[in-house]
């Protein structure tokens, strides 16, 4: 099943409406109340994403679920310039992007600059890039193999031993089962992985 796909913005228009229809997914499926409040808890850190994104765009949001495997899209069409990045960066009194020492905060930073991250930060080395074609350079990143790769450097990398840190906190590493990324071009998409029931 696939529900209506909900046009979002930045600025919380329909937010409201994306909450609801995670709700009305979970009644209609019968989930649980735990599993309808882990559902609802995936959809508000995606919709708190979509607040956090930087700059004025819109998002498009749906959910699919096959076999109690439910799955959260948030789609993002227009992507911030890495110069207008920079210029909010500045802005900031210590001159750097304090909303990225988080996941979520890490993942906004991804979907704000997309193709044009450059970091030697074991967070984006978890990023894979792929051609699909010359002409469409796309970045994966999961979840899974990012948690993979601390786990491969925790116990010698002080870098990897913060970022677990960060991850430990995180509401969506604690309930969600993956979360993917891809960045291709100006379009950025998250897909949060569930099973439930």
């Amino acid at each position: 099943m696939k529900t209506d796909v909900i046009v979002i913005s930045s600025n919380g228009n329909e937010i409201e409406k994306a909450l609801e229809q995670t709700e009305k997914v979970a009644s209609y499926k019968e989930l649980s109340k735990k599993d309808a409040n882990n559902l609802r808890l995936l959809a508000e850190e995606m919709m708190g994403m979509m607040r956090a994104i930087t700059g004025e765009r819109e998002g498009m949001f749906w959910i699919e679920d096959e076999d109690d495997v439910y799955e959260l899209h948030l789609r993002v069409t227009t992507l911030m310039t890495q110069d207008k990045r920079e210029e909010l960066i500045k802005a900031s009194k210590s001159g750097k992007n304090e909303a990225a020492r988080s996941l979520m905060g890490r993942l906004i930073e991804l979907f704000d600059l997309g193709v044009d991250v450059q970091s030697s930060s074991m967070f984006y080395s978890s990023i894979i890039s792929e051609c699909n074609s010359p002409m469409q350079d796309t970045l994966a990143w999961t979840l899974s193999a990012y948690h993979n790769n601390l786990m491969q450097n925790i116990d010698k990398n002080e870098e990897a031993r913060e970022l677990w840190d960060e991850l430990e906190k995180s509401v969506v590493a604690h309930l969600a089962d993956d979360v993917k990324v891809y960045v291709r071009s100006n379009v950025a998409e998250m897909t949060i992985i569930k099973k439930l029931g």
